[in-house]
């Protein structure tokens, strides 16, 4: 038996070329947990057991699966390097906060965003994902129908089956819960006004609270001070009243003015 022969170096070469990702003039490994299927620009993480978005993701990745993982956010800056992603899958998460940069530049750029069965109550400003022009998928997320809400999506172009897609799991009034919000807006419902009455009403009962709390220390006040002021009359009542005396007098100037009274009298008949 002959002895095994090493594999040529043109062999060793292929096999290092195919475990990384072209990117340019060079290559990238694929992230733990995923897998980049030579050429096809395509990476998948799918139940990768992933909790944030993982580093080193090739540059000119195109189809991005990060489904069925346990991502809680998208923070800033988290796809800027990913210009050339066109398609976004970021079902099954855990997913309740997505940061006003995440996508970046990438917004105009993306073809569908998929973000259906998370715990996105809210989708950020109307003016931070303005800029998103994809194809969404959005059911299956515990969305509180509001004003935020309604605003972000008349800003985002939306399909109608999108917009039915998300029902409300929590509102302002307890009616509209379980509704699609597309047919609670269709109706005439206007959150935005619905919650600047409810600020109103909440305004007007803490200003009357305030207001209740005002008078009854200004009522107590003013009845401490008439009681203190009765206790000090009844003790200045209660003081006993001394009657003048002979010394109160010690000098005798009550007498001296008695004779020199009689004096100035009897001295004219003198004369």
């Amino acid at each position: 038996l002959s002895a095994p022969t090493a594999p040529p170096p043109s062999a060793l070469y292929i096999l290092g070329f195919v475990s990384c990702f072209p990117d340019g003039c060079g290559g990238l490994a694929c992230p733990e947990g995923c897998r980049c299927p030579l050429e096809s620009r395509v990476v998948r993480c799918t139940h990768g057991q992933l909790r944030e978005i993982p580093q080193g993701i090739p540059r000119d990745t195109r189809v991005l699966y990060l489904d069925a993982n346990e991502i809680t956010g998208l923070p800033d800056g988290t796809l800027r390097e990913l210009r050339q992603l066109r398609e976004l899958y970021l079902s099954d998460n855990l997913i309740e906060n997505i940061s006003p940069a995440a996508f970046g530049e990438l917004g105009s750029r993306l073809q569908l965003l998929d973000l259906s069965n998370n715990r996105l109550q809210q989708l950020g400003p109307a003016e931070a994902a303005s800029t998103l022009r994809a194809k969404m998928r959005l059911y299956g997320n515990p969305w509180h129908c509001g004003c935020s809400l309604q605003e972000l999506l008349e800003a985002l172009p939306l399909e109608a089956e999108t917009l039915e897609d998300v029902v409300c799991s929590s509102a302002a009034r307890e009616e509209y819960v379980g509704q699609p919000f597309a047919l609670l807006l269709n109706t005439g419902i206007d959150f935005c006004s619905v919650q600047q009455r409810t600020t109103d009403v909440a305004m007007l009962v803490t200003m009357f609270c305030w207001f209740a709390v005002l008078i009854a220390y200004v009522v107590y006040y003013v009845q401490r001070n008439q009681a203190e002021t009765r206790r000090h009359l009844e003790y200045l009542k209660s003081l006993p009243i001394k009657q003048p005396t002979a010394r109160s007098d010690p000098v005798g100037l009550g007498r001296l003015l008695r004779v020199t009274s009689i004096d100035s009298c009897v001295l004219p008949a003198e004369l």
